[in-house]
């Protein structure tokens, strides 16, 4: 299940700012979904999604059916940018780059950990501009769009990309992707980082 449903940033706002409509939309999703398909592999696009998943974790664990293999933050619209923007700087394919993006999913959360990309070096100032302009490109296309919406375009290739990872996990193949999801950390239970998918999430 996919749940991109919710409210787009206009101008101005921030993810956090569309906390309150949205955590009421994926609550109440979050407790359908216990009913209707509570074995499901659960990807939450809606914004802002360093909080909509732990809600949708939080109304899993109450219906009795919360499992962490399967709930996952869709996070990949940030490493589709990181890839996108490393290739435009270095004159590479985007479809051959590979940046691994950690932390979670709004501003100064979005770690692209730009020393781990094969194949390629940046300078001090590469460095910071490319984590600038990644934290903050969701910002940059609202503003750009002058209230006509939000990433819609990339955001559904993003969704694509998640979705059919996890279906050819879901068919037995062992993929890695990067997702929002609850882990054993020690100073914050929920973190984005590669993860291994497969028939069981």
């Amino acid at each position: 299940v996919l749940i991109s449903a919710g409210v787009a940033r206009k101008p101005g706002m921030d993810r956090a700012d569309l906390f309150n409509v949205n955590a009421g939309i994926v609550k109440s999703l979050a407790e359908r979904i216990a009913v209707v398909c509570p074995n499901a592999c659960i990807g939450i696009i809606t914004n802002p999604v360093n909080t909509t998943v732990p809600i949708a974790a939080e109304v899993l664990k109450k219906a009795g059916v919360y499992d962490k293999r399967k709930l996952f933050g869709v996070t990949t619209l940030d490493v589709i940018r990181s890839e996108t923007f490393v290739a435009e700087l270095k004159g590479q394919d985007p479809g051959e780059v590979r940046v691994p993006v950690i932390g979670g999913h709004s501003g100064v959360t979005i770690l692209p950990l730009l020393s781990q990309v094969e194949g390629v070096e940046f300078s001090d100032e590469e460095i910071a501009a490319l984590t600038k302009r990644i934290q903050n490109a969701g910002t940059e296309v609202v503003e750009a769009k002058a209230g006509g919406g939000s990433a819609t375009l990339s955001m559904g290739q993003a969704a694509c990309r998640f979705g059919l990872a996890l279906v050819k996990a879901l068919q037995g193949e062992e993929v890695i992707e990067y997702a929002y999801v609850e882990g054993n950390g020690e100073h914050a239970n929920f973190f984005a980082q590669p993860v291994k998918l497969g028939k069981d999430g």
